[in-house]
């Protein structure tokens, strides 16, 4: 009886997703707790880039149900809010960053972190994609 493999082009895409997937999984995780915590240092942050402070609960809160929601099985419709959400966090971010004149390794960090995302985004397995959207 013949077995089903997996192509090895397919393997090496499902690892990177995965590792990817995990990184931004994690930073989020962390980076919602943080919100959460709210310790000096970030409180000083939100404050030099001019948000209200309950702007950080909303964002901690919405980051936490974005790295749920990517790591959850179905719910296809869901990771792609997360995603956006995601890509939304991280441009404004980039561009408040840039707007107080932070330095570039400030500045910067967002869009790696947004490359990462996207990545993990284009790197989805079809089960982990809406029926309609293209491979």
């Amino acid at each position: 009886m013949p077995t089903k493999t997996t192509p090895p082009a397919s393997k090496t895409r499902t690892i990177a997703y995965w590792l990817i997937t995990g990184l931004i999984a994690l930073g989020i995780t962390g980076s919602g707790i943080g919100n959460l915590v709210a310790p000096p240092e970030l409180v000083a942050a939100y404050e030099k880039l001019g948000y209200p402070l309950y702007v950080m609960v909303l964002l901690g809160v919405a980051k936490l149900l974005a790295a749920i929601a990517m790591l959850a099985p179905r719910f296809p419709r869901l990771k792609e809010w997360a995603y956006a959400g995601i890509a939304f966090d991280m441009i404004g971010a980039f561009y408040s960053h840039v707007m107080v004149g932070d330095p570039i390794n400030e500045t910067i960090m967002p869009l790696v972190f947004l490359s990462l995302a996207m990545s993990s985004y284009f790197l989805r397995p079809a089960d982990r994609r809406l029926p309609d959207a293209a491979s």
